[in-house]
Order: structure tokens, then C-alpha cells, then sequence
């Protein structure tokens, strides 16, 4: 059997774990950038981040006969953090390489006014790009901020083909499903 995994992060994970993949039928991922559970303080932070998702992460996995995919983006919850958005500035050249699928995750955190520029801004960048987008739905007032989410997508005017939105729960499926 040949299995795809669309959302996992491998960078946290260990070796072992790509051949226990392997040998359960996973013949390739897709990693979403991700918050790392420490705040990053400048932006050489996630250069060293980004570089290593597109090169040692895929290297990693093709050990293993998996093909490694990744999504870039400032995660929402670093959107808040000033010193990180300048990030936005290099996206450009990092959703132009080999193995980046998406954009992503995008979205909200705590449904802040800096995290909706970071959002908007993102999105705009998907549509230039000609990618999809991996939207991350807030943790807490789900509802409510997967709501604005889904305004914020059409506002923009991105093809909702191109949404894959995440984290979802018994409160947000339908209205996501209904936004297409």
C-alpha cells in the first residue's frame, strides 16, 4: 500500500520514524512550516529553518525511499512578533524552490490585527505564486475565527481549489465545507 501523509511535521521526529513510516506504506509527506514551540527572534532564524526543510529534511526522507514536500510561511502565532515579520520579505524566493507545494500554514493564532496582515499579505503571495494555500484555524473561539478566516479568503479572492483548511473540529467542518 502506498500512503500519503499531507500534514506532519518530520523535523521534530526522529529517523526511526521515517523507516517505521516506510515500512507502514508512506511514500511520501507534506510538511507545513511550523511554530517550534520557542519564539524565533530574527529572521536568519527561519532562513536556517526554511533551508533545512527543502534540503537536509528532503535528503532525510529520500534515505527512505519517501518523498518529502514542504509548505512555507511565518506561522500565525510568530505573526505577532515584529521582529519575525520581515521573514515576509524572503518568502518570495523560497516558494519558487523545489519540493515547496504551498503556502503554509496561514491563518490565525489569537485573531490579531498583525496576524490578519501577515494572513492577507500570505495569500496574496499564494495567488502570485500559483500555489495552494495550508490555512491553520485559530485554537481558541474556533468558530468564530475560522468565520473570518473564510471572509479573509474570499475577500482576497483566492479559489477556494486552493484552500486546504485545517485543525478543524465538529463546529467549523460544515461552514468550511459550505465555502467550497
Amino acid at each position: 500500500m502506498r500512503i500519503f501523509d499531507p500534514h506532519i511535521h518530520m523535523t521534530s521526529r526522529t529517523t526511526n520514524d521515517y523507516e517505521a513510516m516506510h515500512a507502514a506504506g508512506v511514500r511520501a509527506v507534506v510538511e507545513p512550516a511550523f511554530w517550534m514551540g520557542q519564539p524565533r527572534t530574527n529572521v536568519g532564524s527561519f532562513v536556517d529553518y526554511f533551508d533545512g526543510l527543502l534540503g537536509w529534511e528532503r535528503f532525510r526522507a529520500s534515505q527512505f525511499g519517501i518523498v518529502h514536500h514542504a509548505t512555507i510561511a511565518l506561522n500565525p502565532k510568530e505573526a505577532n512578533d515584529p521582529r519575525c515579520t520581515p521573514v515576509l520579505d524572503l518568502l518570495p524566493r523560497y516558494l519558487a524552490k523545489d519540493g515547496v507545494v504551498a503556502v503554509g500554514e496561514v491563518g490565525f493564532d489569537s485573531v490579531t490585527k498583525e496576524e490578519e496582515v501577515v494572513f492577507v499579505r500570505q495569500l496574496e503571495m499564494a495567488g502570485e505564486h500559483g500555489l495552494p494555500v495550508m490555512v491553520h484555524t485559530p485554537h481558541r473561539d474556533k468558530a468564530a475565527g475560522t468565520r473570518y478566516t473564510l471572509d479573509l479568503v474570499r475577500q482576497v479572492g483566492i479559489e477556494p481549489g486552493m484552500v486546504v483548511v485545517d485543525h478543524l473540529n465538529e463546529t467549523t467542518v460544515e461552514m468550511v465545507q459550505d465555502a467550497g
